[in-house]
């Protein structure tokens, strides 16, 4: 599981009660020093008084600390009424996601004074937030003990993720996409303008080159060979043809270490069914396995989608690359995530028969009568998110939905699974008319909160059905 670096920021104001902040901020630093997920970052007692940040000073101390330990989110929580301006000024020096939380009010003194005001004071807080343009989530008004705070902080922290790894991120090319798929243009310049992000283009004849310089016992190769006969069946495919699949899987994986790319879209079509006689579906499919996302068809913005979700899943979980294929014949919420047998294995159901196959219609065109490396299974069931990024124009759109995988008798080769929606025509009238194309990103788990967010912190537009 990734960790994620969150700066807690416990702001207080004077005249209010500084132990009962002290109190406060030693509860908070005790929940979140037990989540899993997180590197907690705060002020110590050496920083700042009693590790409160109260004042310019405190703040600009803070953001030193922040700034070298490298926060990929901020708390901001006010344990009394809490200075705003301090909280506004560590927000906008970090540019990072925030979430705000207020605090529960102790119990007035017999005389009649109040300890905290954190109710007024987060408004405060929020408002400057809000006069500076500065994008934050409220979490609400908790104690750190609630259990709304620690699902809050998870999904929260789940948001710092996706931006904190879309942001910057550098994306391959791997091959032009196939001439008659406009599905998969995108804008280079609006990604750069709008994330940072490179695209790293790389040609297809790089690739041969590399995986012709190979040997048959390369350690890589012959590892990769191994590990695809424990657990698949490979009796449909010949070893020369298993060989050539386990170099172009190695030339890729080298390719993407040495670039040090986060996802790919890459050209599985004709190219290497024509020289080789192989598909490279299950590579992709081992690859994004191990973190390595790929989409197919050279879809860039495919691949873009895939890494919002692997990073929601805090770099758990695999996605798969689907087209959204037939609604079922009988049941109308019913779909057919599908592709051609690019699923990484984790996700195959429980018991369910694998089997590395071939392609054999779709290249007859090009002369080849078969295309060894397809993985064929059925996904395992569960609840599913859905999603894809697209732009138009600038803006960048997502779609999110979500879905369950459900168990049927219908059969079809390649990868795939049965999704049940809501309301497929609705979903399916959101994808005609917001302009989304034929493929999309699922992934096991509800991920549609947390990538919602992260959509405001990215500046993408969230299409949510």
């Amino acid at each position: 599981m990734r960790k994620v670096k969150i700066g807690f920021v416990p702001l207080h104001r004077e005249p209010f009660d500084e132990d009962w902040a002290v109190e406060l901020r030693k509860r908070f630093i005790k929940t979140l020093s037990e989540v899993e997920s997180i590197t907690l970052v705060y002020p110590s007692e050496n920083l700042t008084k009693n590790g409160l940040v109260r004042n310019d000073e405190d703040a600009d101390k803070v953001i030193r600390l922040f700034k070298a330990e490298n926060v990929e989110g901020l708390l901001l929580g006010t344990m009394t009424f809490g200075d705003e301006v301090a909280g506004a000024r560590i927000a906008d020096s970090l540019r990072v996601p925030v979430m705000v939380f207020a605090t529960k009010e102790p119990t007035i003194s017999p005389e009649g004074f109040r300890k905290s005001d954190s109710f007024c004071g987060t408004l405060s807080l929020t408002s400057a937030l809000y006069r500076r343009e500065l994008p934050f989530k409220f979490l609400g008004i908790v104690f750190p003990e609630d259990e709304v705070f620690l699902k809050s902080i998870d999904a929260f922290v789940r948001t710092c993720a996706i931006v904190s790894g879309f942001k910057w991120a550098n994306i391959g090319l791997i091959g032009p996409r196939p001439e008659r798929f406009e599905t998969c243009t995108f804008n280079e310049a609006e990604m750069l303008r709008h994330f940072s992000q490179k695209v790293v283009p790389v040609d297809l004849s790089q690739i041969v080159l590399a995986v012709n310089a190979l040997s048959d016992d390369d350690p890589d190769v012959v590892k990769i060979v191994k590990e695809v006969n424990k657990y698949v069946t490979t009796s449909e495919v010949p070893p020369e043809k298993l060989k050539l699949i386990a170099k172009v899987e190695t030339v890729l994986r080298r390719l993407f270490r040495d670039k040090q790319l986060f996802a790919a879209g890459v050209r599985c079509w004709i190219e290497f069914q024509h020289i080789y006689g192989i598909a490279v579906c299950h590579i992709l499919g081992r690859l994004t396995d191990s973190g390595m996302l790929c989409a197919c068809e050279s879809d860039v913005y495919g691949s873009l989608t895939m890494l919002i979700q692997y990073l929601a899943s805090l770099e758990t979980t695999p996605p798969h690359f689907v087209d959204w294929t037939i609604r079922h014949p009988e049941k109308d919420n019913l779909v057919l995530m599908w592709h051609c047998g690019n699923a990484p294995v984790s996700l195959a159901c429980p018991e369910c028969p694998i089997n590395l196959r071939y392609h054999s219609i779709l290249f007859r065109s090009v002369g080849v009568e078969k295309s060894y490396g397809t993985a064929e299974f059925k996904l395992k069931p569960g609840v599913v998110t859905i999603n894809r990024l697209t732009e138009h124009k600038g803006e960048f759109k997502m779609l999110i939905t979500r879905g369950k995988i459900v168990e049927t008798s219908l059969y079809t080769r390649g990868a795939y699974s049965w999704v049940e929606v809501e309301d497929l025509d609705r979903l399916y009238r959101v994808l005609v008319e917001e302009g989304f194309v034929h493929h999309a990103s699922m992934i096991h788990g509800d991920y549609t909160n947390e990538i919602k967010d992260a959509c405001k912190f990215l500046g993408i537009k969230p299409i949510v059905v």
